[in-house]
């Protein structure tokens, strides 16, 4: 399986300006060339060199192997949408193959700039080690900036292990109020990442009405604040279901949410819409596979209708069942258990049956 590692790099003060520039460059060269393929209408990466590979060398002063990346970076951007004019930011990501980038060990990168090669450390974290163990790294990765500090994006072959399971199954409810609880009994709560969510609203409520160039500048300082938090949350979630489903020898079961959004709106209150739209379960859900499929548990999706309205212990299906949010209360047997639990309690035995 292919897993893309975010490696940072520790250039000096030298070397930072030599990337930055290698960067700028790149990307204004993929502009120049993104303007003469849509000027040609000509968009696949053999037509677009034939144009203007020898132009974009002479008036760009990139190398052979950079000027066809960029051929091909603007190449690739044409494939989805042929419409409009295509531009890249300043400092846009880079993409670098095995000409250009090698690695030294797990400690050094060296990476083509406009002045040559440049040798520059690099930080593997035990997570990355876990991954690639005593691999070689080699391959495509792009070069990003982000808030100051370069990364490398680099792509490597991560080993599956082959499924194991004793056929038992971790059921896991996904939610809002709740993110996930599971059939073990475990709940992860949302009141942080929903607390988060109505602080950035307000605030971001609040800097537009001002409209002042420092509200705006932040405005972007904080645009990405939440989804790194509640991309953290969602990790740590993962990692968690994955890892104790592995250390039981069983399987993850989820509710196969997919079109969820669009079933649900109408039903939504106007004050929750924002919470509702920012839901990312199904980023959730994408962790969730990748780790298992890293680590060999067997991931299955089942039908989530009526999982919070049917009793686990006679099997009667009603919307009464379920009088609140949080309650769960058979009308015929009488059972009663938080909703939650019973919904992640049937998600498991839907996933056992099948």
């Amino acid at each position: 399986m292919l897993c893309t590692l975010k490696i940072k790099l520790l250039p000096t003060d030298e070397q930072y300006v030599e990337l930055h520039q290698t960067l700028i460059r790149f990307n204004q060269a993929c502009n120049y060339i993104s303007n003469i393929s849509f000027t040609a209408r000509s968009f696949s990466k053999f037509a677009i060199q034939k144009i203007c590979y020898y132009d974009v060398r002479e008036k760009f002063g990139l190398s052979s192997q950079m000027t066809i990346r960029a051929i091909s970076k603007v190449s690739e951007s044409y494939k989805a949408e042929k419409e409009t004019l295509h531009t890249f930011r300043e400092t846009g990501a880079m993409v670098y193959d095995e000409r250009i980038l090698s690695f030294k060990g797990l400690e050094t990168a060296s990476i083509l700039t406009l002045n040559g090669r440049i040798d520059v450390p690099m930080i593997f974290s035990k997570y990355h080690f876990g991954l690639i163990g005593d691999s070689h790294v080699r391959g495509q990765a792009d070069l990003i900036l982000q808030n100051g500090v370069f990364y490398l994006m680099l792509v490597v072959e991560v080993p599956e292990l082959q499924p194991n399971s004793n056929g038992d199954y971790i059921g896991v409810d996904l939610g809002i109020v709740n993110i996930a609880v599971d059939s073990t009994g475990e709940t992860f709560s949302g009141k942080p990442v929903n607390g988060v969510r109505a602080r950035s609203l307000k605030l971001r409520r609040k800097l537009q009405k001002k409209g002042t160039k420092s509200a705006k500048r932040l405005l972007r300082k904080h645009s990405k604040k939440e989804k790194r938090f509640a991309r953290d949350v969602n990790h740590c979630i993962s990692r968690r279901l994955v890892g104790k489903a592995k250390a039981l020898g069983t399987g993850v079961a989820l509710e196969d949410l997919k079109g969820i959004r669009s079933r649900t709106e109408k039903t939504v209150k106007k004050q929750q819409r924002y919470q509702h739209s920012s839901w990312a379960f199904h980023q959730l859900r994408k962790y969730i596979e990748y780790k298992a499929k890293i680590d060999g548990v067997p991931l299955v999706l089942v039908d989530p209708r009526n999982t919070s309205r049917t009793c686990p212990v006679c099997g009667h299906v009603d919307k009464k069942n379920r009088p609140t949010r949080d309650k769960f209360c058979c009308r015929a047997c009488g059972y009663a258990a938080p909703a939650d639990n019973v919904a992640a309690t049937n998600i498991r035995g839907r996933a056992i049956v099948n």
